[in-house]
């Protein structure tokens, strides 16, 4: 699905400075710690694309995309969304942009209330939202579930009706009933079981097609991320590591972290011998981490440099960025 995001167009999210730190309580020190879950992050995401956003366990994907969401109010930094400033927004008018944003959660069963019956989770949002009658409500979710592969009949079923599958066809369907505009979909197939996943994720490809929504995908399954992403951005211990157009991450692959998190994946060609960029070592405390690069004491090519200077982001190539010192200009 790679195709080239014109940087002509305006970014319907775009983030800027990006700083989320939570204070650690507790301990004998007088001074103040913090963890640095994202740390001087700016992205932007296009009207229409797939922004895919990886990296190991733990290195801020979903507290970056929550405080996208507005959920988590940033330490410092902003966050545009049709071009304006969301946590400059009070109330009212906060509260109707960060309608056109919704989420798809990771486990399809604990995010949806057992004791609701179907028509009652999908149609949800609505009566929240106010100024739909029953009717409405009911038709729009019958709608809806067409949509994602369910039919009528499902209406007053239960969530532990279902399958893992059909529970996620739910979740997005309760998504998108507002018609959003913008997506997160956090790691939406990874509690799924694999004969499910391609289903999911065609499903949500028909659906941008159809209503024209834009993705945050997160996701550990690089395979999945090359299929269905235009865009590809490598967190590493809540800073960005490597970004640009997904055929020319996986194709010239700059940044040591992304060239590993590549060789972690299972290759079927078992004759195709190739060097493979193992990690070793811990992944260093996001309280308070070093100075310089938050990679290199688990880099093999590391200097000097790496343990003192932070690297910036360097276009490499058009549309292909890196932070990391190996491409220094000389």
């Amino acid at each position: 699905m790679s195709q080239e995001i014109s940087t002509e167009k305006k970014p319907l999210v775009e983030i800027q400075d990006l700083d989320v730190f939570f204070p650690v309580k507790g301990g004998l020190s007088f001074k103040k710690h913090y963890v640095q879950a994202v740390s001087d992050m700016s992205l932007q995401i296009f009207e229409g694309e797939t922004l895919g956003l990886v990296g190991e366990s733990g290195c801020g994907k979903t507290t970056l995309a929550n405080t996208v969401l507005g959920m988590i109010e940033p330490t410092k930094g902003k966050v545009f969304f049709k071009g304006n400033d969301l946590y400059a927004l009070k109330g009212k008018e906060f509260k109707a942009l960060r309608r056109d944003m919704q989420m798809i959660f990771q486990d399809p069963f604990s995010s949806l209330n057992p004791r609701f019956d179907i028509l009652e989770i999908i149609g949800e949002p609505m009566r929240i939202r106010g100024g739909f009658t029953d009717e409405e409500i009911e038709k729009r979710v019958v709608e809806l579930l067409k949509m994602v592969g369910l039919s009528e009949s499902d209406l007053h079923r239960h969530p532990s009706d279902f399958s893992g599958g059909q529970r996620q066809r739910i979740g997005i369907a309760r998504a998108i009933i507002l018609n959003p505009d913008f997506l997160v979909c956090d790691e939406p197939v990874s509690a799924l079981d694999v004969s499910v996943h391609a289903q999911i994720l065609n499903l949500l490809l028909k659906l941008q097609k159809e209503i024209g929504m834009t993705y945050l995908f997160i996701s550990h399954n690089l395979a999945v991320v090359k299929t269905v992403c235009d865009r590809v951005a490598v967190m590493y211990l809540g800073k960005m590591m490597e970004y640009g157009q997904t055929d020319k991450i996986f194709e010239n692959t700059l940044h040591p972290y992304t060239k590993a998190l590549l060789d972690a994946v299972l290759d079927v060609d078992v004759d195709n011998k190739k060097e493979r960029h193992v990690l070793k070592g811990e992944i260093p405390s996001p309280i308070d981490p070093p100075p310089g690069c938050r990679f290199c004491k688990r880099c093999s090519r590391a200097t000097d440099i790496c343990s003192q200077v932070t690297p910036k982001l360097k276009e490499i190539e058009p549309g292909h960025y890196v932070a990391c010192h190996l491409y220094d200009e000389k």
